[in-house]
C-alpha cells in the first residue's frame, strides 16, 4: 500500500469516469499503453482486480468501486493541500473554515470574525464560513470538513473538544396589530393557538419548539416554513403569522419595521453556544488564534 501514488490514483479515477482507457489517456495527454501499465501496477499493488475490460471500454469491479471512493477522498485532500500551500506562497499564513448554525451566523459571528481580521497580525489569515444545522456542524467537524464549528451547546458534542461562545434569548415576534402584541413577555404555550412562521424541521430552533409543544400535548400550527430568520421576519411584517426568533436578531429589525418582540419566559429559551473542534493541539496556529478570539469576544 505504501507504493500507491497520487498520479496513478488520478489516472485510475479518470479511467473510471470515462469508462475508457483511451479517452482517459487522451485527457491526460499521455499514451494509452502508459495508462494501462500504471493500472496493471496498481492492481498488482493492491492484490486484486480493479477493472473489467469490456468490448466498449472498462468498468470498475466492486473492489475498484471501493478504491475509487478512497481515491476521490485522497485526491480532494491533495487538491486542498495544493491550494493552501499556494496561499502560503502568496503570503497567506493561514486558512480556517467554520461551520456554524443559522442563529450564530445571524447574530454575532460575522462581527466577531471581522474584528479578528482587523488586527494587523491577522491580515494574512483567510476565514470561510458555511451555515449548517447543528447535527451537520458536528458531523462536519468529526469528518474533517472544517476545523472549527459553532452550534447550540445542547447538541451532542461527545468526541469533540469545546469551549463557550455567546448566548441568546428566543422571543416571539409579532405584528403590532396581532392579539399577542399587548404582552411584554410570553410563555411558549400561550402562542400555540396561533399560526407560526417556522424554520426547517431539522433546525435547532425548530427541534426545540416541537419538543416544547409536544410536552404541552399540543402541536405548532405552521402557516409558512422559511429557510432563515430574515425571511421569517418579513412574513411577520406582513402580519401573516408570528415567529420564534432570537431577540438579538429580531430587535434591530423590529425597531425599523414596527414589530413587537416579546421574550419567552420558558427556561429553554435562553440558549448558549459552543465552539467545537476535534483536538486543540491539532488545530493550525490560525485556527487556535481564532478560537481564542471568539471565546474572549463572548466573555467565555
Amino acid at each position: 500500500m505504501r507504493d500507491l501514488d497520487l498520479t496513478t490514483l488520478r489516472l485510475f479515477a479518470a479511467v473510471c469516469d470515462a469508462r475508457s482507457i483511451a479517452r482517459a489517456a487522451e485527457q491526460a495527454n499521455i499514451v494509452g499503453s502508459a495508462v494501462s501499465k500504471r493500472l496493471a501496477q496498481l492492481e498488482d499493488t493492491v492484490g486484486t482486480q480493479l477493472l473489467v475490460r469490456r468490448r466498449r471500454g472498462v468498468e470498475p469491479t466492486p473492489a475498484g468501486e471501493s478504491l475509487l471512493e478512497h481515491a476521490r477522498t485522497m485526491l480532494a485532500s491533495a487538491d486542498q493541500i495544493e491550494r493552501e500551500m499556494g496561499d502560503y506562497a502568496l503570503g497567506v499564513r493561514g486558512q480556517v473554515r467554520i461551520l456554524a448554525t443559522a442563529s450564530v451566523m445571524a447574530e454575532s459571528l460575522a462581527d466577531d470574525v471581522a474584528g479578528f481580521l482587523q488586527a494587523p497580525a491577522h491580515h494574512d489569515i483567510r476565514i470561510s464560513m458555511e451555515e449548517r444545522v447543528s447535527p451537520e456542524v458536528i458531523r462536519g467537524i468529526k469528518e474533517g470538513v472544517a476545523s472549527v464549528g459553532i452550534c447550540w451547546d445542547a447538541a451532542d458534542l461527545s468526541g469533540l473538544q469545546s469551549c463557550g461562545y455567546r448566548h441568546d434569548h428566543l422571543a416571539i415576534v409579532a405584528h403590532a396589530s396581532h392579539p399577542l402584541a399587548v404582552h411584554e413577555t410570553l410563555g411558549f404555550e400561550q402562542t400555540l393557538g396561533y399560526e407560526h412562521v417556522s424554520l426547517p424541521a431539522q433546525s435547532a430552533v425548530q427541534v426545540l419548539l416541537q419538543r416544547a409543544a409536544a410536552l404541552q400535548g399540543k402541536a405548532i400550527v405552521h402557516r409558512v416554513i422559511v429557510s432563515n430568520f430574515e425571511a421569517a421576519l418579513r412574513v411577520v411584517r406582513a402580519n401573516l403569522a408570528i415567529s420564534v426568533v432570537p431577540r438579538e436578531v429580531a430587535d434591530p429589525y423590529a425597531r425599523t419595521c414596527g414589530l413587537r418582540v416579546m421574550p419567552l419566559t420558558d427556561g429553554w429559551a435562553r440558549r448558549r453556544f459552543a465552539i467545537c473542534f476535534r483536538d486543540e493541539a491539532g488545530l493550525s496556529a490560525a485556527a487556535r488564534l481564532l478560537v481564542r478570539h471568539l471565546a474572549d469576544s463572548s466573555g467565555a
